[in-house]
């Protein structure tokens, strides 16, 4: 009997350990190491909005079903498990409806354009800069052609030969552009080794001649043994030789007849060359003054309507790159051609026009012809312009040292000022001369500072 009630009690007991064992293994699954569910409340405690990196919170989720009654075993007491907040920082979720997300503070201040650039105004007062206040003017329709200067009619002269003969430059080798002042001596021209004899003998004896006839008819018509008309033509023909005479007389010499300019100015072309053979009048050189000069540009005929509004223009020197109106030089609109020149498809227009710029004859020049006006343009100076792979620029002035670089479409150039298609609005300031010191001071990566638009 002691023997069965012994065995009852010992498989009592293991029955009681084994009871107990499942039950604590069941609340370790809720036990959340150091986790007070007294002072944890699930209740207005958002967890769709409150993500820990490392916490599961559907471990959680579950204990809106789970009675709590069902965790009172005995000796465990919940309201003494304590949870360490210390290493949860809810501070950083007190926000209510707060959404970081979107809200960025890397950058709370004013958010510059890249590009503004800021160039201090001592070192602008330093340069040749300028800085204007774009307001509507009015423009003009520009033709842009390239156009050649040349000589005007009456401003040059050519060089002919009096006789025939070889020619030899006199005095100094001549060369085009070469100056030479009126009655210069330029060629001489000889004829003493030709087998047709020397042309300036041969003058001087036919004039020996008709000298003598004249003067023995000039008796005999008194007397009325020659008639009247005889000794007229007697007459003719002695002052005719007595003419070509005086004009190879003064200008003989050992070396033949010279030849000297007939103006002052500037060679601008020689025909011969030394040892040349020369028929009497056959042109020499051509002598240029250069005080005058015409503009002949020759237009595709798509233009012949526009040609009609055309008054002057301005051409670009091409040595300086300066811009000159040909109307400050006392130029004029020679003549627009009705049709195009024989063999060609171009139109051509002539202006003439001082000389005030030492331009060389011959040269090409960028002429821009102006037409019909257009207005409330908005125009700026080509210097206010600058290029960048193809683009165009102008910059803006915002404050005192701080401008924009604002990219802007061209429209006609009349070679001194450019139209502004877009990009610039009336009453913007825009530097107009000094460009390429803002856009240097752009390359060398100037921080904008803070300003107010």
């Amino acid at each position: 009997m002691k023997q069965i009630f012994t065995a009852i009690l010992a498989l009592a007991v293991t029955i009681s350990l084994s009871s107990c064992g499942n039950r604590n293994a069941s609340h370790d699954e809720h036990a959340h190491e150091g986790h007070d569910h007294a002072a944890h409340t699930h209740e207005a405690h958002d967890h769709s909005t409150h993500n820990h990196e490392g916490h599961d919170h559907s471990a959680h989720e579950e204990h809106a079903e789970h009675d709590q009654s069902t965790h009172s075993h005995e000796g465990h007491d919940h309201a003494e498990e304590e949870h360490d907040h210390a290493a949860h920082d809810h501070s950083a979720h007190a926000h209510e409806g707060h959404d970081h997300s979107t809200h960025n503070h890397a950058e709370e201040g004013h958010k510059h354009n890249e590009n503004e650039i800021t160039f201090p105004a001592e070192q602008a007062a330093r340069t040749d800069f300028k800085v204007e206040e774009i307001q509507p003017s009015t423009f003009n329709h520009v033709i842009p052609c390239t156009a050649r200067i040349l000589a005007a009619q009456g401003d040059e002269a050519t060089v002919v030969a009096p006789i025939a003969g070889v020619v030899s430059f006199g005095g100094k080798r001549l060369s085009t552009g070469a100056q030479v002042s009126r009655g210069q001596s330029l060629f001489a021209i000889s004829s003493n080794n030709l087998a047709s004899g020397s042309q300036v003998d041969k003058i001087a004896a036919e004039y020996r001649r008709a000298e003598g006839e004249y003067n023995r008819l000039k008796q005999l018509v008194d007397d009325q043994i020659v008639s009247r008309s005889d000794f007229e033509a007697a007459e003719s023909a002695y002052l005719k030789a007595k003419a070509e005479y005086d004009a190879i007389a003064a200008r003989s010499s050992e070396k033949g007849s010279s030849v000297g300019a007939p103006i002052g100015g500037y060679i601008t072309s020689l025909a011969v060359s030394e040892g040349d053979f020369v028929e009497m009048g056959q042109p020499l050189a051509t002598v240029s003054q250069n005080r005058r000069l015409q503009l002949r540009a020759d237009l595709p005929q798509r233009y012949y309507r526009e040609l009609r509004s055309i008054k002057t223009a301005n051409i670009v020197d091409p040595a300086t790159g300066e811009s000159y109106r040909l109307a400050d030089c006392g130029g004029r609109l020679l003549s627009v051609g009705r049709i195009a020149d024989s063999g060609s498809t171009l139109i051509p227009v002539t202006f003439e026009f001082d000389n005030r710029n030492d331009l060389p004859q011959g040269a090409i020049v960028e002429a821009y012809l102006v037409g019909a006006p257009i207005a409330e343009a908005l125009v700026v100076p080509v210097t206010a312009v600058t290029e960048a792979q193809g683009l165009y620029y102008v910059y803006v002035q915002l404050d005192a040292e701080c401008y924009e670089r604002r990219e802007v479409k061209l429209g006609a150039s009349d070679g001194e000022r450019v139209q502004l298609l877009s990009g610039i609005e009336a009453g913007e300031r825009v530097v107009t001369r000094g460009a390429v010191n803002v856009k240097m001071a752009a390359a060398s990566g100037a921080i904008p500072h803070s300003h107010q638009h």
